[in-house]
């Protein structure tokens, strides 16, 4: 074997996947792409001095660019207020209405000063996913303290809902973070990936971990960073595309199409109706499974177990 051959098997990245020929899926009803609506609920757990932290949020906000402050920012604080006040109800009333399923992307301490909204997550049917403790950076977080908070997060999450969280997202991850969930046995998927259109495994840790890939494009946050969306319509036409793309890939080989959303954000009025213009769009097609991520694992560790 040739030193460029050894390389290549030691390098902990996949930059094949599935290459040229991927699985075909088998979603129910035969449908052409797997249509899944994330909520990310942050509010009350980012950074902020409240919450013991040396500075205040600088992360997806109406302020591009935001500073850090050694204090209370409370131009932040507000806006972050704003998701868990009004954003969070305008998307339930929104994905109610319509009787969609969603993902909720958890933060523990945000859905714990909540209890309300909770509680309307659970009336809705709505899977909640864990989205770790805080809506922090874990890049330099040392692996025993991150172990630590994913425990502790895990714990109140079944505190809170009266389950454990079957998916896991932090976001904002570290280098240790796959291997700290892989060595779990109570998460059934995680979603810290941006690499596929479809559930892969990732086989780098102690046990094959199931990924379900998430999405950092068809994603409102775009809303709040430089060369993003600057109008509704925008959001709207990139979903649509993304979507029309996949459904005409559908044909012969379906993907699944992540949306991710933020209270905050697209809970904003002028932002809001492009979400809903799209919502009306999907619902005109019987050739899409609308569904949760807790859904999408679930098909394939039947359909695709690792081998």
């Amino acid at each position: 074997m040739s030193k460029q051959q050894s390389d290549t098997l030691d390098y902990p990245r996949d930059l094949i996947g599935y290459g040229q020929h991927p699985p075909h899926p088998k979603w129910p009803n035969n449908a052409k792409v797997a249509v899944q609506f994330v909520i990310n609920y942050e509010e009350g757990g980012e950074n902020c001095v409240l919450h013991g932290d040396k500075q205040s949020e600088i992360f997806l906000s109406e302020i591009v660019g935001a500073q850090a402050y050694q204090d209370r920012h409370l131009s932040m604080e507000s806006i972050y207020e704003y998701g868990s006040r009004a954003g969070f109800w305008r998307l339930h009333r929104l994905f109610t209405s319509y009787n969609i399923p969603v993902t909720v992307f958890g933060v523990t301490m945000a859905m714990a000063r909540h209890p309300e909204a909770v509680a309307a997550m659970q009336a809705a049917n709505w899977e909640i996913a864990s989205h770790a403790m805080r809506w922090i950076h874990y890049q330099g977080m040392d692996i025993e303290t991150e172990r630590q908070q994913i425990d502790e997060a895990i714990t109140l999450h079944k505190t809170l809902t009266g389950e454990k969280p079957v998916g896991w997202y932090t976001g904002r991850t570290s280098p240790n973070t796959l291997q700290l969930i892989a060595e779990r046995d109570d998460i059934l998927y995680c979603a810290d990936s941006y690499a596929d259109d479809l559930p892969y495994y990732d086989t780098h840790y102690q046990k094959p971990l199931l990924m379900v890939p998430y999405t950092l494009d068809t994603n409102d946050m775009r809303f709040a960073t430089p060369q993003g969306f600057n109008s509704g319509e925008q959001f709207f036409q990139y979903l649509k595309d993304a979507f029309d793309m996949l459904r005409i890939e559908g044909g012969s080989s379906p993907k699944m199409l992540s949306i991710g959303l933020h209270c905050r954000i697209i809970g904003r009025p002028g932002r809001i109706m492009a979400l809903r213009r799209f919502l009306d769009y999907v619902s005109e097609f019987d050739d899409v499974w609308c569904c949760t991520r807790e859904n999408i694992a679930k098909h394939w560790l039947k359909h695709f177990p690792y081998r």
